[in-house]
């Protein structure tokens, strides 16, 4: 599969700014506090060698300043700045005063601006200056190097602790599987970021497992799914979904035999249209909704055997595509019709990077590693919070339990 197929992918849940501003909100707090506490080390750092007589360090932690809320585009963000106490004698006491947040700043202008450097070019850049500034204002210029280091490193160490999580009392029904390329690239040119969403018992979606791989490799998806076994994951998920291109359905079959699969339609679509003329795309796009969209299987193999016959003469490659994965892409209707419109694409995760690769398609250069997953990581998790829960949850303890469903609806069991 060219890298192409994933790029052009639209935006399924029509992601736009508004929304990207609720996951800058979300986030805003946590990024000045991190800046701020950054900036506090590095300060403690550079006098860690002035001690007083009794050998005690000079400069030390003081509690916390009284909160406040500075006024933002993206709304009020309450703040709190750590205190510092110089024990030194004399009266030329140093004081702490962050560079990012003026001792009587209640209000940030040109917050608009942040919205395409925050967790984009101020991640993948490391230009936390720029970005820092669009927030607070140019006093963020202040901000040195040394903060910005070990603010980009408390950034990769929280993605390192989130690895290691522990999964024992988890169980998800539902799991959604993608390789992500987007712009800048990662180190090597096919590398990506492979990642995994679930479903829990309760209907909530979560962000299971990121890391770098190579999307068509079926030696990096294993490593992923054996790490989330090896972590506690020990019920197989019910259902799994993503792209038939993916290494990961063979890696699937080794760690959870039992997990059914079902190809992921948006996907499907893509690969099938970019297999033939543009001229008669629109036409071709409806048949195959048609497909998909249909209230029952029977008829839904009637619009499939339809489509295969209106193309399958001139255009048998892309009707190939489609004929391929015909049991995988239909598997969706052994499952309650309430769960339909989640598990007949992998939209969790295409949703979230195509505000990734929105902005940073300008963006040049390839990301190191630590910087490609640590923004990545941040935007997953700040989106995370937005995700919607499955809908029709009561039908959750019946997958658990087993229960047939056919055409969506639950079958009962016949007396004996």
């Amino acid at each position: 599969m060219h890298d192409d197929t994933i790029t052009r992918l639209p935006d399924p849940s029509g992601f736009a700014a508004d929304a990207l501003t609720e996951v800058i909100r979300a986030g805003a707090r946590k990024l000045i506090e991190q800046a701020i506490e950054a900036e506090m080390a590095a300060l403690l750092a550079t006098f860690s060698d002035e001690k007083l007589g009794d050998g005690r360090a000079r400069l030390v932690r003081h509690g916390t300043l009284p909160e406040r809320e500075v006024l933002t585009g993206i709304g009020p963000v309450a703040v709190k700045v750590p205190r510092l106490r110089d024990r030194g004698p004399g009266e030329d006491k140093i004081s702490f005063t962050p560079s990012i947040l003026p001792r009587y700043l209640r209000k940030a202008k040109s917050v608009e601006e942040l919205l395409p450097w925050l967790y984009l070019k101020g991640v993948s850049t490391g230009d936390f200056t720029e970005a820092l500034a669009a927030l607070l204002g140019p006093n963020a210029k202040g901000l040195s190097a040394t903060t910005i280091t070990r603010l980009k490193a408390d950034w990769w160490h929280d993605y390192e602790a989130w690895q290691k999580r522990d999964l024992d009392a988890r169980r998800f029904l539902y799991i959604w599987a993608d390789g992500v390329y987007f712009k800048p690239r990662m180190a090597e040119e096919k590398q990506c970021v492979l990642v995994i969403v679930g479903a829990d018992e309760y209907g909530r979606k979560e962000l299971l497992a990121m890391t770098d791989g190579f999307r068509e490799s079926t030696q990096s998806w294993r490593e992923v799914l054996l790490d989330l076994r090896r972590r506690g994951l020990k019920q197989d998920p019910k259902l799994a979904i993503g792209d038939g291109a993916l290494g990961f359905w063979a890696a699937l079959r080794e760690v959870f035999a039992s997990t059914r699969e079902q190809r992921c339609w948006v996907h499907k679509t893509m690969n099938v249209l970019n297999a033939l003329p543009q001229s008669v795309q629109a036409k071709a796009k409806g048949h195959l909704h048609d497909i998909w969209q249909a209230g029952t299987r029977a008829e839904a193999e009637a619009a499939f055997d339809f489509f295969v016959e209106t193309y399958g003469v001139k255009w048998d490659k892309a009707v190939d595509k489609l004929v391929k994965d015909r049991s995988a892409l239909l598997t969706f209707y052994d499952y309650p019709a309430e769960h339909w419109k989640h598990i007949r694409t992998s939209n969790p995760i295409e949703s979230t990077f195509a505000t990734v690769r929105h902005r940073t398609k300008r963006t040049k250069g390839c990301l190191s590693r630590q910087t490609g997953l640590a923004m990545a990581f941040k935007l997953m998790i700040a989106a995370q919070g937005k995700w919607r829960k499955l809908d029709g949850r009561n039908r959750l303890p019946e997958i658990i339990q087993g229960v047939e469903f056919r055409d969506g609806l639950r079958q009962l069991q016949n007396a004996a």
